[in-house]
């Protein structure tokens, strides 16, 4: 029985997928925020940073604490966490460890995506995502391994002088004289949602590779490393981040406005992240730009994973010689039931699926062959001649992230305590 799309994969596809759905993931708030910002302004915008990210983080942290046998509560399992959490992509944001023993470790970024993103729009953005994002959101994901850590600058931007290096660094301490951060009532809420609480295969133990991340916190991960089975495991729970952290912004968003201004931006930011994310995997994998090429994108994108939380089928026909390649949507399953990705398609929304499918050939064009209450079926062909390509992506690719390449960084060495 498969039980991940992600299954038809090999282990070396895998281990090149896995960082790029990370990165991905990072840049849903390229995607996002630029819509934000249009509604609420920049005090808005940070509003909306600051809830998803707290929301979101500490339920994917646990999920994939679960996931890879990430036992403990120390400042290594804390960074053991960020590794594996889209808001650290491995690279571009360069985290760099040093754990001095249980309860207090350090953290500095040699590189940092988002700052190089967002210091080009000056001091008053670098301050809010430095300081008024980066504190309570830090926390919120130090928090979901140990209530009792708190995380804080050494230094951090506006950078003095102005190519500092590291950008930032940061403690991390756990210090049990304090009272435990309570959980946010809107971070309980979305504890109940599907995306929180689907179940996923277990990684198989027996598989060739690493099949946990049980042993000691290593400087950094090398995705091949890791069994087939587990990179699996790691790129389904991935792509939940993914959901997790759009329903908090949606969310957000209707805290500030109402659920039609919500639905409307939050559709916006799926069509600006679907077209970018295709067009990494495309090239990530080395695919070309025909109806194969598209077909295999659809199943490996993460807004149609994992399995077990969305329904798609992914077909192809042939209809006047030319390949077509056919999608069905069901509704009864997860992502709709939380109103997730999925359930932001139906038969006058279809901006998000060209978009995802321009990234692959840009003269792709999505069709409704029909729509029930059930399911939606849709086709995609080639049109005559290119489309424009649509504005989310353009906002979206503004970011450093859209062309960032990943290095091959050899043998991951293990940070032992001092």
């Amino acid at each position: 029985m498969v039980n991940s799309r992600y299954d038809s994969l090999s282990r070396s596809e895998l281990a090149i997928l896995v960082p790029e759905l990370l990165l991905c993931g990072h840049l849903i708030d390229r995607s996002g925020m630029a819509h934000a910002i249009a509604a609420f302004g920049r005090e808005g915008m940070t509003g909306v940073a600051i809830d998803e990210w707290r929301w979101a983080s500490p339920l994917y942290t646990r999920r994939m604490r679960a996931a890879l046998g990430i036992a403990g509560d120390g400042v290594d399992a804390i960074f053991k966490g960020f590794q594996l959490d889209i808001g650290a992509p491995p690279q571009f944001m360069d985290f760099r460890y040093r754990v001095r023993d249980h309860d207090n470790g350090e953290f500095h970024l040699d590189h940092c995506g988002a700052l190089a993103d967002v210091e080009p729009m000056g001091e008053e953005y670098v301050v809010g995502m430095c300081h008024h994002i980066e504190d309570p959101t830090f926390d919120a994901t130090a928090l979901a391994t140990n209530p009792y850590a708190r995380v804080r600058p050494i230094h951090r931007p506006p950078r003095v002088p102005a190519d500092r290096t590291p950008v930032c660094a940061w403690t991390v301490t756990i210090d049990r004289s304090l009272e435990p951060t309570p959980p946010e009532p809107d971070a309980l809420a979305l504890a109940g949602t599907r995306a929180a609480t689907v179940e996923l295969a277990a990684v198989d133990a027996e598989d060739d590779g690493q099949s946990d991340y049980s042993g000691p916190l290593l400087n950094d991960l090398r995705f091949g490393d890791f069994s087939r089975s587990a990179l699996i495991r790691i790129a389904d729970e991935v792509c939940l981040q993914q959901h997790l952290l759009t329903l908090a912004f949606r969310r957000a968003v209707t805290e500030r406005s109402d659920s039609a201004v919500a639905l409307d931006i939050t559709r916006k930011q799926f069509t600006g992240i679907a077209g970018l994310t295709s067009e990494r995997l495309r090239t990530a994998l080395g695919l070309g730009d025909d109806a194969a090429a598209l077909a295999k994108v659809l199943r490996l994108h993460p807004a149609l994973n994992p399995l077990a939380y969305v329904d798609a089928e992914i077909g192809s026909s042939v209809s006047g010689g030319e390949q077509i390649v056919e999608l069905r949507l069901g509704r009864d399953c997860g992502a709709v039931a939380d109103g997730a990705w999925a359930a932001l398609v139906d038969s006058e929304h279809l901006e998000a699926l060209n978009s995802l499918a321009r990234g692959v050939n840009p003269r792709f064009e999505v069709s409704v062959r029909s729509s029930t209450a059930d399911e939606m079926i849709l086709e995609f062909g080639l049109a005559a001649a290119p489309f424009r390509e649509f504005g989310e992506v353009a906002i979206t690719r503004f970011s450093t992230g859209a062309a960032f390449a990943f290095a091959d960084r050899g043998i991951p060495l293990p940070l032992t305590v001092l």
